[in-house]
């Protein structure tokens, strides 16, 4: 049955000018269909380049809201409307306004894990894969980093940077992960090399062989000699290597690295947006996207230097 719903969706595909873009994170019968996949810095990238006047997302509301913003003539459709995330949840459009009016001077740096909303209110956007590189141009601002606390206390500790105040949010799903998990498995696999994602808690991330983001993290495999490696993030990302890399041997730190948000996207539901039965079209104020577009040009800007 699975099978026949992927084929619908590869001959619907054929009959209109369209691009299915699909995160590291999304199910593996997702993947299989996806013109391309990537981590959230890659995908915001190429969105602007795309040609096609339609673009299916399958990932989680902001992701989709940054292909709006980045193509506002472009047709977005989020494949699983109920697909969010919990950590751009976690800021408030009336908090940020609260602390920029308190704190005038400080540069508002936003994890693109954040809703168009605080995107607009924010003076640059960062992923993981280069928010390390645009944090070191700014060493010399206060700056306020949301939402995530873990990725925010990684970039101060890296930048050196004491002028760094942290917004107290994260990814519940690597929040869960600990150092007992991580000190279990390495006993078990001495041999295996440890990649951390930096939302992690930081003692992890200290403790860790490599830290990246999925997109880095994968690169890191690909450039190994070494054969086994512990994988700290999303279970996406250990689907992904065991298909790249069978003769490698990957294990999951902790067995409940699943984002349930992101697994929540199915073949139907692409199936069903592709035929007009579902999805949702995603719809922004114009003068959010115009200010949200800032933010994000600034971090891809700064990036390519």
């Amino acid at each position: 049955m699975k099978e026949n719903i992927l084929e619908l969706i590869k001959k619907q595909k054929l009959e209109e000018d369209c691009v299915i873009l699909a995160h590291h994170y999304q199910m593996p019968e997702i993947k299989q269909v996806a013109d391309y996949i990537g981590d959230s810095y890659y995908l915001s990238a190429l969105i602007s380049k795309l040609k096609t006047p339609k673009i299916y997302f399958c990932g989680v509301r902001f992701m989709a809201e940054t292909a709006k913003i980045l193509s506002p003539d472009k047709t977005v459709i989020l494949a699983n409307p109920d697909a969010g995330c919990p950590m751009a949840d976690m800021v408030s459009l009336d908090d940020l306004i609260e602390f920029k009016e308190n704190n005038p001077n400080h540069l508002i740096v936003s994890y693109v894990n954040t809703s168009a909303d605080i995107k607009a209110q924010s003076d640059i956007c960062v992923t993981s894969s280069v928010a390390l590189n645009i944090m070191n141009t700014v060493k010399d601002k206060e700056i306020l980093f949301l939402p995530d606390r873990n990725l925010g206390r990684y970039i101060k500790e890296k930048t050196k940077n004491e002028n760094v105040t942290l917004w107290e949010g994260f990814c519940p799903i690597h929040e869960r992960a600990e150092l007992e998990d991580m000190n279990a498995l390495k006993s078990k696999q001495p041999d295996a090399v440890v990649l951390i994602h930096p939302e992690c808690k930081w003692e992890l991330v200290e403790q860790a062989d490599f830290v990246g983001s999925t997109t880095e993290i994968m690169d890191f495999v690909s450039k190994s000699d070494k054969s086994k490696f512990i994988i700290g993030t999303e279970l996406g990302v250990l689907e992904s290597l065991q298909k790249q890399h069978p003769e490698k041997e990957f294990f999951l730190l902790y067995d409940e690295f699943v984002c349930k948000n992101m697994k929540k996207t199915t073949a139907q539901d692409l199936l069903n947006a592709m035929q007009g039965k579902g999805g949702e079209a995603i719809k922004l104020d114009e003068d959010v996207m115009v200010k949200a577009s800032k933010s994000l040009y600034e971090m891809i800007k700064r990036s390519s230097k």
